[in-house]
């Protein structure tokens, strides 16, 4: 299935390639079943085990030794680094499970230009592609955040994000690990329920299971066809945000992003202009993160009307200002700690 999955995917047979590998079932598994397609012949890339220790349990140190031993055992490279997460998300008061998720990514991306690598790829399952659209139902998400996990997406630059075993279910991994007589390691932070997916694991998709015994399956399938419906929309948002751009060609605004035309916004159907919002935005900013449908809801709502000098404050410092009939948006500073309802402030003329 891994070799299916391989070839689905267009993912070259001969180049370095970049196993995110934490030592958990589910990542040991992914580089298990890649070592055994390169002994059989089946792909020639060079592999390559990136760890990053997080720092925040006392067994992390060990874990990173672990994998570093796997690889090695397994004749491939190991590249470990560790980070002081904990005092980086105090340091910016921002989420612990936010912080650590980026600067994995970053570790990841620079691992892969360093080792001349377009491809990372690490052990997500159809399980995680559940708990995350559950996630993000409960948070009022749009259909784009209702598709969950890509298969595969930019990282940086050429370098591309791929998820291999997305067709999997964790049980599948665990019992591929055993088959291999290959231990795993357990990590205790993913039976605390103190953590918002912890808790949708042990507590809501077994409830749900006992509604349907399939619905991780089911629940992937929706995302899926989300996703898909999504990605058009996104093609229509595109065009949009383009139409809207020309109108202002000889724009001297002060902002990075250039500004957008009101009535071309006005005059296009909510759900696509929300979505073209949202990527203007994001280009401002660099990310969407914290940029929820209130905030876009917000923004729409400076179209209403003629009256300029209205002002939308977004997370990050971020805000989108209506001025002489265009939306201008500046990008703000490194967030500190926002409210999480957007203000709307200014003059009306």
């Amino acid at each position: 299935m891994v070799l299916a999955e391989w070839r689905k995917l267009r993912l070259p047979i001969d180049e370095p390639i970049i196993i995110a590998v934490s030592g958990g079932a589910d990542s040991t598994a992914l580089f298990l079943a890649l070592d055994e397609l390169k002994r059989s012949n089946k792909i020639s890339a060079k592999l390559f085990a990136a760890h990053l220790d997080h720092g925040l349990r006392p067994t992390s140190k060990k874990d990173a030794a672990w994998v570093t031993q796997l690889a090695k055992r397994l004749g491939h490279s190991a590249v470990v680094s560790h980070a002081k997460v904990r005092e980086i998300a105090d340091a910016k008061k921002d989420n612990l499970e936010q912080v650590a998720r980026k600067l994995r990514y970053d570790f990841l991306e620079r691992t892969a230009k360093r080792k001349k690598a377009r491809f990372v790829l690490t052990g997500h399952t159809m399980d995680d592609q559940a708990e995350t659209v559950l996630l993000r139902l409960m948070r009022g998400s749009a259909a784009l955040g209702l598709g969950g996990i890509n298969g595969i997406r930019p990282l940086s630059g050429e370098i591309r994000l791929v998820r291999p075993l997305l067709w999997a279910r964790r049980a599948d991994t665990e019992n591929y690990c055993r088959e291999q007589r290959q231990e795993f390691l357990l990590d205790e932070m993913n039976t605390d329920e103190t953590y918002a997916r912890v808790k949708v694991r042990k507590q809501l998709l077994p409830l749900m299971e006992s509604f349907n015994a399939r619905v991780v399956e089911a629940i992937s399938r929706s995302a899926t066809l989300l996703r898909e419906d999504s990605n058009e929309l996104y093609e229509n948002a595109t065009a949009l945000l383009k139409k809207a751009v020309s109108q202002n060609n000889a724009d001297a605004s002060k902002t990075k992003q250039p500004s957008l035309d009101v009535q071309v916004l006005s005059a296009a159907p909510s759900g696509l202009r929300r979505r073209a919002l949202r990527q203007w935005i994001k280009d401002a900013r660099g990310d969407a993160r914290r940029l929820e449908m209130v905030h876009l809801v917000a923004v729409e709502g400076l179209l209403e009307g003629t009256a300029g000098g209205r002002v939308v404050e977004l997370p990050g410092g971020a805000r989108v200002r209506r001025l002489r009939g265009k939306l201008e948006v500046e990008s703000g500073q490194v967030p500190q700690k926002f409210s999480k309802v957007p203000r709307r402030r200014g003059k009306t003329n």
